[in-house]
């Protein structure tokens, strides 16, 4: 199923009086953009969460953040004694083997990382694996998403497809008019030459050379071909890459046609066409 690479996923659960929730936001990127905020405690699952996020979600710019709320503060002890006596003793012996005056060492010390602790107690095995469940959950969700959004981007990608289709119908009736006014316009230049020194079979051929290099025959047929090839693709897993080349190809048949058609109606049809799949390739950035 086609998805988005915007997408949004949130779980959350209580462990030792603390409550910790993880949120995922995914937008478009050409590949995995992974930026990862997880509290100390508990960097010990980080490379699993990676690994979880790249085999779940793909691709896309992703931000994983881990949040963590006392549920009960009074029962935290909040300050790293340990920590911060052995941070004071050594700035002492520092201030005083420099001969400066004292200073306020519970401030500085108390602005140190780790010295004040917001997270609670060390997490045990069952918590760290239940902190991986959470992030399942929150993947899981942003996939869900994702195919939401992906379903309007399938929408959107038919409604172009179907316009790019109706245009190039369009140009047919006006080739033979095309084709049929070139001659004339040649003939007419032609005819204020002599009439003895004009060779018609030479013309004749000229003219049949001149027709085939304005046909649009083969690029309309190639066209359709690249056009129902991307409707094929759509469904397919993954697919926003593929759709991209697709898209290429169809932008060379429309300028292709474009410099061939010489009549201002085509011409109008082309500009169309242009326009319908620039919509197409700028959905396609944000489709995974």
């Amino acid at each position: 199923m086609m998805q988005s690479m915007t997408g949004f996923g949130k779980s959350s659960s209580v462990f030792q009086a603390r409550k910790v929730s993880i949120e995922i936001r995914t937008l478009n990127s050409k590949g995995l953009d992974l930026s990862v905020k997880i509290p100390q405690i508990y960097k010990e699952v980080e490379p699993q969460i990676r690994k979880l996020i790249a085999e779940v979600l793909h691709r896309g710019k992703i931000e994983f953040s881990i949040y963590i709320e006392s549920e009960k503060p009074t029962e935290l002890k909040m300050i790293n004694n340990v920590l911060a006596t052995a941070i004071y003793k050594e700035l002492k012996e520092l201030n005083t083997s420099w001969g400066e005056k004292e200073s306020d060492y519970l401030s500085m010390i108390l602005r140190m990382p780790e010295v004040i602790n917001t997270e609670g107690n060390a997490p045990n095995k069952e918590e760290l694996g239940e902190i991986l469940e959470l992030a399942k959950k929150a993947c899981v969700q942003v996939s869900q998403f994702r195919e939401k959004e992906g379903q309007d981007l399938k929408k959107e990608f038919e409604l172009r497809t179907d316009e790019i289709t109706r245009l190039l119908a369009e140009i047919e009736p006006f080739e033979s008019e095309r084709l049929q006014s070139t001659r004339d316009r040649l003939q007419k230049g032609l005819n204020e030459f002599p009439t003895d020194k004009m060779d018609n079979n030479r013309f004749e051929q000229e003219l049949i050379f001149y027709i085939e290099k304005l046909d649009v025959s083969e690029e309309k047929m190639r066209l359709t071909n690249h056009l129902q090839y991307f409707l094929e693709t759509i469904p397919l897993l993954q697919s926003g890459k593929k759709l991209g080349f697709i898209a290429q190809e169809m932008g060379r048949e429309i300028n292709t046609i474009g410099s061939k058609c010489n009549h201002s109606e085509m011409q109008k049809r082309v500009v169309q066409m242009k326009d319908a799949l620039e919509k197409i390739k700028e959905q396609i950035l944000n489709t995974l």
